[in-house]
């Protein structure tokens, strides 16, 4: 357990505290079990595992400090999923997998493996468990890109996997209805993030799914094609720092705004192998999408993972949308953090992440007359519909035409038809489609990962020099790594 105090270089809104001295969030000891209408039914009765030392009374344990090992909710997870009644950082243990993810870029590569390691007639732990999603390379004419697609298409037959999101047409991803776009947001939208569980990907943004009150994190092919065929990995428990976010958030604000701040303060190594839990009003303010925008970013502090603790707005979110029950933990009182800091959020001014690193963070308006050359506004972290519905605001606000090629890419279908038939508060009833057609922008392209991975010569990245980019990173021609609102505010 750290113990620190404020260094000269911190900002008059953040405290770094001695955690020895600071109770941990805490709720109640049972669990929530909520249902829904759609997804994949359950394969085998619910088994609700203790994850704390039991109570010595009737009474809840987080309030009577008679739990004998505290937990965070990270730890708290990995141990429901590893049998263990107690965990602590630096623990080696075997955790079940609750779900696993992969795309068309890693896919092949870890059916490769399954193969190679379990046999050509090996069959995958759990069909129901495997999501597969092509997002990365997809509206290409590369053959060994679209091979990726067709090895993962083969496998998934072969496999029977349940929830394989394809795509035939790539002329028009709307004749897909199976198709759905970057995979984070999907997961997300189709009912596959829940609280408690862990979920795998291969891909360093899993971790887009802590907002869920959920451990995920990204795992390379090797691990991911030992998954398939057993259902677990060998995981180390990881420390977990706790981020305290208070104050109302002012509405010239986003979730790129905090996390920025926070990867300023601990830099892009401050997070190696740690869990990030993210706490506060401010934090239960934030819709699903502004969460899963904090939690995306975490690995670009070095995190392991990222969490929200489970609550009423994640209930309200997986109603419609998953009928798999779970199981929703929080961190004990008297949890043992590693560091915790604190922020006054009412303070905070609109932020940008300068070359060439996340972490060289400065004030949006020290940065006003840096000229912008192009503008995109998409990926698995600023392409969600409310990134979209932000950024409409401000060019309705402001009344003018761009000044630079601004380009769209909705990170999947849902958020390409949202635009499309959404109004935008404020406006009249005009949709984002509308005002980006009278702002001169684009027309929204086919959801994608977009320009942020590169790939063949005719994909988005290839033919586009992004100026500047709302995703986790920029090419290596961009200027600036900037929220959606700062490129809008420094262009307009």
């Amino acid at each position: 357990m750290a113990s620190s105090t404020i260094s000269s270089a911190s900002t008059p809104f953040i405290h770094k505290v001695d955690v020895a001295a600071v109770p941990s969030f805490s709720s109640p000891s049972h669990f929530h079990i909520r249902s829904a209408s759609t997804a994949r039914p359950r394969t085998r009765p619910l088994r609700v595992v203790s994850v704390m030392a039991p109570a010595q009374t009737d009474r809840n344990p987080s309030t009577t400090g008679s739990v004998k090992t505290a937990m965070t909710v990270t730890e708290k997870t990995l141990a429901r999923a590893s049998q263990k009644s107690k965990l602590s950082p630096g623990e080696n243990v075997w955790v079940d997998v609750d779900v696993l993810m992969t795309h068309d870029v890693c896919g092949p590569g870890a059916f490769g493996i399954f193969k190679k390691e379990f046999g050509d007639n090996a069959k995958v732990w759990d069909r129901e468990k495997i999501v597969v999603i092509p997002d990365h390379y997809i509206f290409t004419s590369d053959e060994r890109a679209n091979r990726n697609v067709d090895i993962l298409r083969d496998y998934c037959k072969e496999q029977d996997i349940k929830y394989f999101y394809d795509i035939t047409d790539l002329g028009d991803f709307k004749a897909n209805p199976d198709y759905k776009g970057v995979c984070h947001v999907a997961l997300a939208q189709e009912g596959h993030c829940r609280p408690g569980e862990v979920l795998l990907g291969t891909d360093s943004h899993t971790c887009t799914a802590g907002a869920f009150g959920q451990f995920a994190t990204g795992i390379g092919n090797t691990d991911a094609g030992f998954v398939l065929g057993t259902g677990k990995i060998l995981l180390k428990v990881p420390p977990t720092l706790r981020f305290v976010m208070d104050g109302e958030m002012p509405d010239y604000l986003l979730a790129k705004d905090l996390i920025l701040q926070i990867i300023g303060e601990i830099s892009v190594a401050g997070a190696t192998y740690k869990s990030m839990e993210f706490v506060g009003s401010t934090v239960e303010s934030l819709t699903m999408e502004e969460r899963m925008t904090l939690c995306n970013m975490v690995v670009e502090a070095g995190g392991k993972n990222g969490v929200v603790p489970a609550d009423s707005t994640t209930h309200k979110y997986l109603e419609d949308k998953t009928s798999v029950p779970y199981e929703s933990v929080y961190s004990d009182a008297g949890a043992s953090f590693l560091s915790e800091y604190r922020f006054d959020i009412t303070k905070l001014e609109p932020l940008v992440a300068k070359p060439h690193s996340p972490d060289n963070r400065a004030l949006a308006r020290e940065c006003k007359d840096v000229k912008i050359d192009r503008v995109y506004i998409g990926s698995c972290t600023g392409g969600k519909t409310e990134d979209f519905l932000a950024a409409a605001r401000v060019f309705s606000a402001s009344g003018k035409k761009v000044e630079v090629p601004t380009f769209l890419v909705p990170a999947t279908q849902k958020v390409w038809v949202d635009l499309y038939t959404l109004p935008v508060p404020g406006t009249g009833g005009k949709t984002c489609s509308q005002i980006f057609e009278e702002a001169g922008c684009d027309t929204p392209t086919s959801p994608s990962c977009g320009a942020c991975l590169g790939g063949p010569r005719d994909t988005f990245a290839c033919q586009q020099q992004i100026g500047t980019s709302l995703g986790e990173w920029a090419t290596k021609k961009a200027r600036y790594i900037l929220p959606l609102h700062t490129q809008q505010q420094l262009r307009l």
